[in-house]
């Protein structure tokens, strides 16, 4: 038996101006700066002699490898994504790129942001649209009333509070 897997379904296709912004920032560093680099330090490495033995030489090459598939992977990405761009006309509904403000039953409140699976961090309050959490939020309206899992045990949230941040202009 192999040790093949199914492919994991894609995600969704959207992203935040910001999150293409640094999508595009990160393939820049890779390609501009990072690359170049460690190429140069590969081809040093490589005039030392006997590169199976050489560890600079097969870390660089392997860092190179890394390199390109993540500057591959980004690239193809950004050329299937939409970037949303607007804010919706319906503000007190949720949509992609809301914050929303959630309180639950004992008042503690929790702020998360809607965005595409590309640059979720739930440090930063920022949840995958593709989330059971955000999907359960998706389409709700302010002071409406929903429960979502955590755990073992659902939890109840009113929906305190929904902003949408101002659209800069793309670069």
């Amino acid at each position: 038996m192999g040790r093949w897997r199914p492919p994991r379904p894609r995600g969704s296709r959207y992203i935040t101006p910001e999150g293409a912004r640094r999508m595009r920032a990160e393939v820049k560093q890779l390609w501009e700066i990072e690359r170049p680099r460690v190429t140069q330090a590969v081809s040093d490495a490589a005039k030392l002699g006997d590169r199976s033995e050489n560890a600079d030489y097969i870390y660089g090459k392997k860092r190179l490898r890394e390199i390109d598939s993540r500057v591959r992977f980004l690239t193809k990405r950004l050329e299937e994504i939409t970037v949303v761009d607007r804010v919706p006309d319906e503000r007190d509904k949720i949509f992609f790129g809301a914050w929303v403000t959630l309180e639950d039953e004992s008042g503690k409140e929790v702020r998360y942001r809607i965005v595409g699976p590309d640059e979720f961090n739930v440090k930063e309050g920022l949840i995958s649209m593709d989330s059971p959490v955000a999907r359960a939020l998706l389409g709700k309206r302010l002071d409406d009333e929903v429960e979502i899992q955590q755990m073992e045990r659902w939890v109840t949230y009113y929906i305190c509070e929904i902003e949408y941040s101002e659209i800069s202009a793309e670069d």
